[in-house]
């Protein structure tokens, strides 16, 4: 993709940017409900519609400036609210609810395998196929990006409300009180290169698992 404009790059990533944190964010919303948290839907944050989930920073001009600019490409969406109180085992069933927006970018980075790998099979260098090819590999990436990204054991990602939920009661409440300086510490590993530093191999794995799982042509 390096031969394509800043222009053409923003096309080839839009769709595939905002399924991944739309349907991230609403994974976590239809769990906490089928656990007995109606919150989200309560709010009308179970929807499909990406509008309703945009984050103007994080959705928007941080993955965009990232894609012009190089690096570790992610971004997020507005949280979806859930309410641990609804829940009949709140530390267990709050990392139920965590856990399945990483799965969420799991299943569309193999959706995404999948239109990469039949975009590719046409042998085609431009028009349709190719565009697909390339918004299938694009897909690809961010999805696994967000996925590794989430399972690290920081609160508020995923991983870290993971880590609540399977530590010791005393242990999770003190882990718990890292979140509110959690974006500043993930702000600080982005600035200082130590996120991708941190995040190269379980990446690197993750996306040769995913070409191996499919029998992907990545090069």
């Amino acid at each position: 993709m390096d031969s394509l404009s800043v222009v053409q790059k923003l096309a080839v990533w839009a769709l595939p940017v905002l399924f991944a944190v739309t349907l991230h964010e609403v994974a976590h919303g239809w769990v906490a409900r089928s656990l007995g948290d109606p919150t989200a839907a309560r709010l009308g944050r179970l929807s499909l519609n990406p509008l309703n989930h945009v984050d103007p920073l994080g959705t928007l001009l941080i993955p965009g400036l990232l894609l012009a600019f190089g690096g570790f490409i992610f971004g997020w969406a507005k949280p979806v609210p859930v309410d641990w109180r609804n829940f009949k085992h709140p530390r267990r069933d709050m990392a139920v609810v965590a856990v399945a927006g990483p799965l969420s970018n799991l299943a569309m980075a193999l959706g995404w395998g999948l239109v990469y790998k039949y975009a590719t099979a046409s042998g085609a260098t431009a028009g349709l196929w190719y565009g697909l090819a390339l918004m299938g590999k694009a897909g690809m990436v961010i999805n696994v990006s967000l996925m590794v990204l989430n399972l690290l054991p920081l609160p508020p990602l995923d991983g870290g409300r993971v880590a609540v939920g399977l530590l010791p009661a005393r242990a999770a409440y003190r882990y718990a009180r890292i979140e509110p300086y959690g974006f500043l510490i993930l702000l600080l590993l982005v600035a200082t290169g130590g996120l991708s530093a941190m995040l190269y191999w379980p990446y690197v794995l993750s996306f040769l698992g995913l070409a191996r799982v499919l029998g992907l042509p990545l090069t």
